[in-house]
């Protein structure tokens, strides 16, 4: 009696594991699959696409419509977003761009921010995915700031001043030469480590609380204390996406602001 009760819990608990990679491997496979409670609901793009949709409409519909630009003492939404509005100016854009730069380049690193950081908390909704766990957005957004990295700073210092900033001043000659093809890698370099950082933890994250959550449907109520792990995890999440958000636009304010004054 105990052997059967034995192999029964074992075969109880295989279904379990089965179902789990099924449904993983479903999702997997079908990447245009939205999943919210009780419902599945399928997409002519993949869900990434439309959480850059979502993303790009609830930015438009916080800046173009709730933000009261002509408003003398900003209040509630507007008050919000203008925190981080000047923060990213003053304490990201002009620290590192100076302050003509900086202010002229402060929209693109508010964009970088706020555009990052709604797609990271798009992804904590449940049945709803993070875009910046797809290695092509994070792509993406790295080679917007490789493209003012190069041809931003070639239209703000001329083709010479650009080749000259990526080789060290008072070497001799010789050197120089076997340090220029290292700055023009390093360029490379920089903008995979934005692409994969972002990438990274976005992506890992999401992947901690599926195993937690996979967990719970495995073992049933023996593992309900992971539970307590997976909320602490997801508030942990929450702390992640301002993290990152603000990590990628530091990086990138500071890769910009290297190459158009690299007399600095």
């Amino acid at each position: 009696m105990e052997t059967n009760s034995i192999v029964a819990a074992a075969a109880q608990l295989q279904a379990r594991i089965d179902a789990v990679q099924a449904f993983t491997l479903h999702h997997v496979q079908n990447s245009n699959i939205l999943t919210l409670p009780y419902l599945e609901i399928e997409l002519p793009i993949s869900i990434h696409a439309l959480m850059l949709l979502v993303g790009s409409g609830i930015l438009l519909l916080l800046f173009g419509v709730l933000y009261r630009k002509k408003a003398a003492v900003p209040t509630g939404i507007t008050n919000l977003l203008e925190l981080f509005v000047v923060f990213v100016r003053d304490e990201i854009s002009v620290r590192y761009l100076g302050e003509k730069d900086g202010r002229r380049l402060a929209p693109l690193f508010c964009s970088f921010f706020f555009f990052i950081l709604t797609l990271n908390m798009i992804g904590l909704v449940p049945g709803f995915a993070s875009a910046t766990g797809n290695i092509s957005v994070t792509a993406a957004l790295a080679m917007v700031t490789f493209c003012f990295m190069v041809f931003g700073a070639i239209i703000k210092v001329g083709v010479l001043g650009f080749i000259k900033g990526l080789v060290p001043g008072g070497i001799p000659v010789p050197m120089q030469i076997m340090l220029f093809p290292l700055e023009v890698i390093g360029l490379l370099i920089k903008t995979g480590a934005l692409m994969i950082r972002l990438f990274a933890n976005m992506f890992s994250g999401h992947m901690v609380l599926f195993l937690l959550i996979g967990m719970v449907m495995i073992f049933g109520v023996y593992a309900l204390p992971v539970i307590a792990l997976a909320v602490f995890v997801y508030v942990l999440e929450l702390f992640v996406a301002f993290l990152q958000a603000y990590i990628f636009t530091l990086l990138s304010a500071i890769f910009i602001g290297q190459r158009f004054h690299p007399e600095h």
